[in-house]
C-alpha cells in the first residue's frame, strides 16, 4: 500500500503535475484508465468483450476497499484537477487475499468461475496497472508515475518493484529496462505470456 496521502508536484511540458493518492471522486476515471491498460485481461475474466460490462466490473472493484484494484492501492497524476494517469501497486505477498474479492464478484454477479495464474509473489511490490489517457500518451506521464513509485518503494523503502509486460509490447519493455528493471522470468496470466521484470535496490546504488 502507498504511504499516507501526500502531494508530490512535478513540472512536465510546462504543466504542473500533481501526484496524489486516488480519491473516491476519481473512481470512474481510474476505472477507465485501468480498462485501457488491461482490457484483454478483463475480457478474459468476464468471458465477454463488452466494453461497458468490463467498465462496470472494474468500477465496482475500484470503489471497494480490500482488493487488487482498490483506490487505496492507487495514485494518480492530476493536471489542473484532471486525472490523466494512474498507477496501482500492492504487496505481492497479499495477492491471494486481494484477488479473492475479484473472484467472488465474478462468480456471484457474472457466473464466472476462473482460476487465474499468480501474477506476482512475495518479495516484491507489484505494479498491477499503470495507464495514461490517450490524449496524454507519449508525453512522459507514465514515466513520471514509474519514477515516483521507484523513488518511494526502491530508493526510500529499499523494496523490490515488480511488474509484467506483454511480450509484444516492446515499447513499454524498453522503457522499463531504461529505468533499471531487469528480466527475472516469464509468466502466464489468463494463458497469455508475459515477461516478469523487477527493479531491486542494488540496481540503483
Amino acid at each position: 500500500m502507498f504511504p499516507p496521502p501526500a502531494n508530490h508536484f512535478l513540472n512536465l511540458l510546462g504543466k504542473r503535475i500533481m501526484i496524489r493518492k486516488a480519491r473516491k471522486e476519481d473512481s470512474f476515471v481510474v476505472a477507465e484508465l485501468m480498462l485501457l491498460a488491461m482490457s484483454e485481461i478483463i475480457y478474459s475474466f468476464l468471458g465477454s468483450e463488452d466494453p461497458q460490462q468490463a467498465l462496470e466490473f472494474i468500477h465496482k472493484l475500484v470503489r471497494e476497499p480490500g482488493n487488487q484494484y482498490s483506490l487505496e492501492n492507487t495514485w494518480v497524476t492530476d493536471v489542473n484537477r484532471q486525472v490523466i494517469g494512474s498507477i496501482t501497486v500492492y504487496d505481492g505477498a497479499k495477492l491471494e487475499q486481494l484477488r479473492q474479492p475479484v473472484l467472488s464478484l465474478l462468480t456471484q454477479q457474472y457466473g464466472r468461475n476462473i482460476s487465474p495464474e499468480n501474477e506476482t509473489q512475495a518479495g516484491e511490490m507489484y505494479i498491477d496497472t499503470i495507464a495514461v489517457n490517450r490524449e496524454h500518451q507519449g508525453k512522459g506521464v507514465g514515466t513520471v508515475l514509474l519514477k515516483y513509485a521507484i523513488d518511494h518503494f526502491v530508493r526510500e523503502q529499499r523494496k523490490t518493484l515488480g511488474l509484467l509486460v506483454d511480450l509484444e509490447n516492446q515499447k513499454a519493455r524498453n522503457l522499463y529496462l531504461q529505468l533499471g528493471f531487469e528480466k527475472v522470468g516469464q509468466m502466464l496470466l489468463m494463458n497469455h505470456p508475459y515477461e516478469h521484470l523487477q527493479l531491486r535496490t542494488e540496481s540503483l546504488f
